[in-house]
């Protein structure tokens, strides 16, 4: 029969109350009627099993034991392990009610093909019930030792963290000394090892102070000793770097490593770096923002949660906090000489323009002059521009329509003349690193010659020429057009007398320095090895003198240096471009955002101003401070590449 343990129950209650309906006691003896009890007395399996099995596994039990037994699932109601994959399920408890032996066989066969986890189930109730208090208590003197057990390994491992930094420490040491002594390679007796390494001259003797230490606390017999060998090949480059200077050294490093005894740009890339950005990034509020970033990070460089890290980006932004610090400071600095504040004009001094005689010559009375925003300041009204101002520009620009004109003329002009200073100083940086006037030469003259001389305009110009006669003053870009075809346009005053015949002198130097330039190195390396005939042989080797290489490289170098100057002083244009965008952002954000809600009032435009300040906050760390102090970052480092 197959079915519920209690309908099963009460079936065979009825079978055994037909039978005894049918036999008296009197016909039977004792021992008969054992027997036949005995006969319907119930054997049992229990166990779990997977619940994915539990359908097959029910199935084959029925099929196989022709319903001679009773079966029964239970779900546990807690996750218990897989032994062999120690994934957490749900287990299904079963019992099986079978009669007979050969029953039981195949229910057994069918449990172990299954991989069911079978227990004892005795036939009295006294011994389940025994049974079952000492699985009880097992189960509470385990978790007592998981749970004693869990304790110590806590206590262990709180006690394992606190070493951690000087087991890592241990642990690097004996790699760096494995990683160094699989680089060595043994001797000719193979008793020592022998290593051929780049140690720097200055430190040298701590070099066999450290042999010798190390052998006095390893006990060796043998002493470690150091031998100078001749260099075969040129040595590698080393800079001592620090936490301050080792982000320039990688801004430096990123776009090529100086070779042996070569100048390192990086050591003026400290300041330099840090200036182009910020004239591309002029303003006193967002350059205080990042001090202060960077500032709360050099700070904070102690904690291990700061320099530990994973973020990869934080990572960079963490290395360069003495890069983002200058940044900052020069930013500062700048935006002081722009006079902008979070796109706000600074007054600390009195301007040098006095609107009264221009109110005077245009009739213009107090009403009108505050009905309008903006106004024109026109110099050649007299008496209305005093003297420059002190120190930047003038904050009464900012009222003024011709606000962008002028700053425009002045950052494009400023923007030609670092790009001109900032070029010819990397070309002097090259006398170090090759003393060979045969190349140096040359590119100053083309460099100054041409640049040079614009520069030298703009200066001009800005002297001879003041506020009151600035309406006559010459175009200095037609005035350098006019240069390179030797025409002199009659629309367009000179600047001062006999400039045409300096213009000309000028461009023929600059044009007789391109061969010089081309021809000069591989001419003067080409005599010099036809006088000494020297070669250098290395084993069947032999190095001979290839002019043809020479001559290419430096009609390489000639193009791209001729073609550079011209475009990378257009490229540095870029700083007058950004510096711009800039100012025109954060004027767009606080016109559009701040000053709306400057202007309402009452309960409600607090509540409001503090809303539209979060989001103006927002806006400005997200915008100005990220989205344009990268956009800088990256076109300051263009610069310098």
């Amino acid at each position: 029969y197959r079915g519920s343990s209690s309908n099963c129950d009460h079936i065979l209650r009825q079978q055994v109350e037909i039978l005894f309906s049918h036999i008296s006691c009197e016909q039977v003896c004792n021992e008969t009627i054992i027997m036949l009890l005995t006969s319907f007395l119930h054997s049992f399996v229990t166990g779990v099993v997977h619940p994915w099995k539990v359908p097959a596994f029910e199935r084959l039990l029925w099929r196989a034991c022709r319903g001679y037994i009773i079966v029964d699932f239970w779900e546990m109601e807690e996750r218990l392990e897989v032994p062999d994959t120690g994934e957490m399920i749900q287990w299904t408890v079963f019992v099986i009610s079978f009669w007979g032996e050969q029953i039981g066989q195949k229910v057994k066969k069918i449990c172990y093909c299954f991989h069911t986890h079978t227990f004892v189930y005795p036939e009295g109730l006294e011994e389940r019930e025994g049974i079952l208090q000492g699985l009880e208590s097992r189960i509470v003197d385990i978790k007592m030792v998981l749970s004693q057990t869990e304790q110590y390994m806590q206590q262990l491992l709180s006690r394992c963290v606190c070493q951690m930094p000087q087991w890592k420490i241990r642990v690097q040491k004996c790699k760096a000394v494995q990683m160094v002594l699989n680089l060595c390679s043994p001797s000719v007796t193979e008793k020592c090892l022998i290593a051929e390494a780049w140690c720097p001259v200055a430190k040298l003797s701590l070099l066999q102070s450290a042999l010798i230490e190390g052998t006095r606390k390893s006990g060796s017999s043998v002493d470690s000793f150091y031998n100078r060998l001749p260099a075969p090949t040129s040595p590698p480059t080393l800079f001592d770097t620090n936490t301050f200077t080792s982000s320039f050294q990688n801004i430096v490093d990123a776009y090529g490593v100086a070779s042996y005894r070569e100048v390192n740009p990086a050591v003026y890339t400290i300041i330099t770096f840090p200036f182009l950005f910020a004239v591309m990034f002029g303003d006193v509020g967002h350059g205080l923002l990042m001090t202060l970033a960077a500032l709360w990070m050099i700070l904070e460089e102690r904690d291990p949660k700061m320099r530990n890290n994973t973020n990869e980006i934080w990572r960079m932004l963490f290395g360069g906090r003495y890069l983002i610090l200058l940044m900052g400071l020069f930013s500062i600095y700048t935006g002081a000489v722009y006079n902008e504040c979070f796109s706000k004009g600074l007054s600390p001094l009195s301007s040098g323009w006095h609107l009264k005689p221009m109110m005077q010559h245009y009739n213009w009375s107090d009403e009108t002059l505050r009905s309008n925003q903006y106004l024109t300041l026109d110099p050649n009204v007299t008496g209305v521009f005093q003297g420059p101002y002190l120190f930047g520009i003038d904050p009464i620009w900012s009222l003024a329509n011709n606000h962008l004109t002028f700053l425009n003329s002045y950052k494009m002009k400023m923007s030609v003349i670092i790009g001109v200073i900032h070029m010819t100083f990397g070309v002097c940086l090259s006398f170090f690193n090759y003393i060979m006037f045969l190349v140096l030469i040359p590119e100053l003259v083309f460099m100054l010659c041409l640049f040079g001389y614009l520069v030298f305009m703009v200066v001009f110009k800005w002297i001879a020429f003041g506020p009151q006669d600035s309406d006559r003053a010459p175009s200095i870009l037609i005035h350098f057009i006019d240069m390179f075809v030797f025409a002199e346009n009659p629309d367009n005053p000179p600047l001062y007398p006999g400039q045409m015949r300096v213009q000309r002198v000028l461009v023929c130097l600059a044009l007789l320095a391109v061969p010089v330039l081309l021809l000069g190195r591989p001419l003067f390396l080409y005599f010099r090895h036809r006088t000494n005939r020297r070669t250098v042989s290395r084993g069947e080797i032999r190095l001979e003198f290839d002019c043809t290489e020479v001559f290419m490289h430096q009609a390489i170098h000639t193009i791209e240096y001729c073609l550079g100057c011209i475009s990378n002083t257009a490229s540095y244009l870029r700083l007058w471009a950004l510096s711009l965008a800039h100012a025109q952002l954060s004027e767009v954000l606080w016109v559009m955002v701040m000053r709306i809600s400057l202007s309402w009032q009452g309960y409600v435009g607090s509540v409001l101003l503090s809303v539209i300040f979060s989001v103006f906050a927002m806006l400005t760390v997200s915008i100005l401070l990220v989205m344009e102090g990268l956009s800088a970052f990256l076109h300051a480092l263009r610069l310098h590449w």
